[in-house]
């Protein structure tokens, strides 16, 4: 069974899921749908570093509980 398929209590990724998120963070953050939630918000559009993490995560967090539900 892959990583995937069969994830631990803290990891539902391989490790090599280190080696992606920057490049996805970085797609998303110039997706469409992302830019209008920043500014649905009011947030920074120009967020870098740690900031443009914690919106990022925030931002998948809130679309995957809106399809979940």
């Amino acid at each position: 069974m892959s990583p995937l398929s069969s994830p631990t209590a803290n990891h539902y990724l391989s490790d090599d899921s280190e080696l992606f998120w920057p490049d996805l963070k970085q797609v998303i953050s110039s997706s469409s749908g992302f830019k209008r939630w920043v500014l649905e918000r009011g947030l920074d559009a120009n967020a870098q570093g740690k900031t443009l993490e914690v919106l990022v995560r925030s931002y998948l967090k809130q679309t995957l509980e809106t399809l979940a539900y």
